[in-house]
């Protein structure tokens, strides 16, 4: 989560980060076969085991099992820990602060492989969801502070996401600050308009009635508004 790193630390090359990084999103073994074929698709079968084989060489001794023709990681990866703390949240669990952090960071952010881009956006999803789902329950048990924070990260890994702008701007009315709860909706007003189109759904509109949208500090120019200011 947020990158790879070793504990202990350990120099590794570059093809030995990749090995490691293939095998840490697979739970269980996979063949030498599969992970040659992942991890060095462009190249014809033989070239790409003997990488592999060197990979396995340059990595740290103990860190990869060999059962057969198989490969399994010996390591515990925090991205087990993630997945099950989002499941936790999911099912109507609250968070802890460090729990709210671990579901902040996506997953090896910088990799482009075509092996690790569909778990990286089908992680994604499930920490967005597991951190609106914190919120909406934290926000509804009156512990405030973790809900609104929970909230911020979800609406920070997806700014167009209105669900958990809902969720976030709910915790704020329940915690009583609505200036946060019209600085929230504001912010999503304009990343609609701007990205799509379009404005927030009536019903985010119906859960703000009676609260100032635009409060005096912050406004300006923005969609449908024209500044006060004129040059001279």
């Amino acid at each position: 989560m947020g990158g790879l790193g070793l504990f202990p630390a350990a120099r590794l090359t570059l093809p030995a980060r990749r090995v490691l990084a293939f095998l840490a999103l697979h739970p269980t073994s996979v063949s030498r076969a599969i992970a040659a074929g992942r991890l060095w698709p462009d190249q014809e079968e033989t070239l790409s085991r003997a990488n592999l084989r060197r990979s396995l060489w340059q990595s740290p001794p103990g860190w990869v099992v060999t059962d057969g023709d198989d490969l399994r990681l010996d390591a515990s990866v925090d991205l087990a820990l993630a997945r099950s703390v989002a499941a936790w949240a999911l099912d109507g669990g609250e968070l802890k602060l460090s729990e709210i952090a671990l579901l902040s960071e996506d997953l090896l952010p910088g990799w482009h492989e075509e092996w690790v881009l569909g778990a990286q956006d089908a992680f994604r999803l499930l920490r967005v969801q597991a951190l609106e789902a914190a919120c909406r329950t934290m926000a509804t048990r009156g512990h405030h502070a973790l809900a609104t924070q929970a909230g911020t990260a979800a609406l920070a890994a997806e700014p167009l996401r209105e669900s958990a702008a809902a969720a976030l701007v709910r915790a704020y009315l329940l915690e009583g600050n609505r200036y946060a709860a019209a600085r929230c909706f504001h912010d999503l007003a304009q990343s609609l308009h701007a990205e799509l189109g379009v404005a927030p759904s009536p019903a985010l509109c119906a859960a703000l009635d009676g609260v100032d949208l635009e409060p005096e500090r912050d406004r300006g120019p923005g969609p449908g508004r024209k500044s006060d200011r004129h040059p001279s």
